[in-house]
């Protein structure tokens, strides 16, 4: 996924909360939110994980392009 989709989704999520609440939350710095919010760098795993488990979202729904998949019966 690119960079700006995935500034795009953080920014979403963050909403009206400030970045240093959102980086209490997390344990990461308002700077380094800002970094990822602003496409000017991905999040390490360690980061992806905590902001995941902040917006209690997971790494694959934040940070790649994972769908979710309707499975249809056929009869």
């Amino acid at each position: 996924m690119r960079a700006q989709d995935i500034a795009h989704r953080l920014r979403a999520l963050r909403g009206d909360k400030t970045l240093e609440t959102v980086a209490n939350g997390t344990g990461l710095t308002a700077q380094a939110l800002s970094n990822y919010e602003s496409a000017i760098r991905i999040p390490r795993d360690e980061a992806k994980v905590a902001i995941a488990k902040y917006y209690g979202k997971t790494v694959g729904e934040i940070f790649f392009d994972e769908k979710v998949h309707e499975t249809k019966t056929l009869y």
